[in-house]
């Protein structure tokens, strides 16, 4: 049921995190893993557009959307209206057993919207990291080949699999042996390495050339936009040259688009950026804007080339996850929502060049749409070493929670701060929030 009397404003009311979040965080500790112990200590009590309640009564902007989930906003009405619908039918059926339209559907306009003039064809799961896997599985199916290679400052997921595909050792230490046939090459990391985009292919290739060789590779797994490890913007005509070479070795290209697509960059998939072609996608986060739905999407007959019964699982695909992207497709399209993501971008950019003339510790402002983010270095070291400044993310960070405002951080060397906002976040919340930021930059 809709709050009449909530206002989409942020309110601080009481100390943050307060006493009533404070209580239910003892009681978090005692019920829940260490493992999944969140970055806040402020408990939701509900939340709509761009903003979150807590049970406190203070209401915070949130910048990250649940790690780039709810891309339309909390509870955006055509998602609720969807669900609530499909729930009046049925909340269950599995695909593979007994098919239902919506999953039809949604296979159908996605790809529609994925770049590529071939036959297309998509299937359901759950996590980011089941699309990743399954990803991997259809490449070797397709290929007949074992490895797979990542990029340097990737990530993938915390499955047994995708934990050996990712940069950061923090995500596996003490959880191996690890999956093997997975082999991590150089990045384009225009920033820290200063390479052009066909060098930057050229140092990838000759690691896959000399380090696994193309006879025995069946994909090049990487994410258009890289996520965790800094939201890095690969240098122009990068992947072009790599997926050039992929195709002339009978490589798959795999685009791992779980946190840049479905509208988040300002294009349906950040793909579209680079002017590419990828064999497979993966897909996740925004798709269902909140409800549980990831999957691969690709080229129809990579995708078929594993058995009847390869792929599949109990609750891919579920009716009210396929109802919400179903609406998040169509809203995404009529409310024009990639250029909402450019107006954010918009916001963002002038605001960070601003602060960039008033501070030396803002070393690189990246990114596309709402998945922006901000290098910091420390100071007099951005033309030089640049050297990551962990303390100044730090800083502005917790400065923005105690004022309402939720920021998510991210990068290898733990000294970048992404934006994920809803693309409906307004102009006003985003000064808003912008304004507690600058106020966390000045305390530097």
């Amino acid at each position: 049921m809709t709050d009449t009397t909530f206002e989409p404003v942020r309110k601080v009311v009481t100390a943050i995190p307060g006493p009533k979040s404070q209580e239910l965080m003892a009681r978090y500790e005692k019920a829940v893993p260490k493992g999944i112990t969140p970055g806040y200590a402020s408990v939701a009590e509900f939340a709509e557009g761009a903003i979150i309640r807590d049970v406190d009564g203070n209401q915070l902007i949130d910048l990250g959307s649940g790690i780039g989930v709810t891309t339309l906003g909390h509870r955006h009405p055509k998602v609720v209206e969807a669900v609530k619908a499909q729930a009046d039918q049925f909340l269950h059926m599995a695909a593979g057993i007994t098919p239902y339209e919506l999953y039809i559907t949604v296979a159908e306009k996605l790809a529609a919207n994925a770049p590529g003039d071939f036959a297309k064809k998509a299937f359901f799961m759950n996590s980011g990291a089941e699309a990743v896997e399954n990803a991997v599985k259809i490449a070797r199916a397709y290929t007949g080949k074992a490895n797979v290679a990542v990029l340097d400052h990737s990530f993938h997921g915390r499955t047994n699999l995708t934990m050996a595909m990712n940069h950061k050792s923090v995500y596996a230490t003490k959880m191996g042996p690890l999956a093997g046939s997975v082999h991590h090459a150089p990045n384009s990391y225009p920033y820290r390495d200063g390479l052009s985009g066909e060098e930057a292919a050229a140092r990838t290739i000759e690691f896959l050339e000399k380090r696994i060789g193309a006879v025995d590779l069946a994909a090049v797994i990487a994410e258009p936009i890289q996520g965790e490890g800094g939201f890095i913007v690969a240098a122009d005509g990068y992947y072009n040259k790599l997926i050039e070479w992929c195709h002339a070795n009978d490589v798959l290209f795999v685009a791992d688009e779980v946190q840049s697509g479905i509208a988040r960059s300002g294009k349906f998939f950040a793909s579209e950026y680079y002017g590419i072609e990828p064999d497979l996608i993966t897909f996740a986060k925004g798709i269902a804007d909140g409800m549980v739905l990831s999957g691969v999407l690709g080229r129809a007959e990579v995708m078929d080339a594993p058995l009847p019964g390869r792929l599949g699982g109990t609750y891919g695909g579920n009716p009210t996850a396929l109802a919400a992207a179903n609406a998040v497709i169509d809203a995404i399209h009529e409310e024009n929502l990639c250029e909402e993501a450019l107006r954010i971008e918009k916001g963002l950019r002038a605001f960070f060049e601003e602060q960039k003339t008033k501070t030396d510790v803002i070393g690189d402002i990246r990114g596309h749409g709402a998945m922006f983010a901000i290098e910091f270095v420390e100071a007099g070291t951005a033309e030089t070493t640049k050297k990551p400044n962990t303390a100044a993310v730090k800083t502005i960070v917790d400065h923005a929670f105690a004022n309402g405002v939720i920021l998510l951080t991210c990068g290898s060397y733990g000294n970048v701060i992404r934006f994920l906002p809803s693309v409906t976040l307004t102009d006003e919340q985003l000064q808003d929030a912008l304004s507690v930021i600058a106020e966390g930059i000045a305390k530097l």
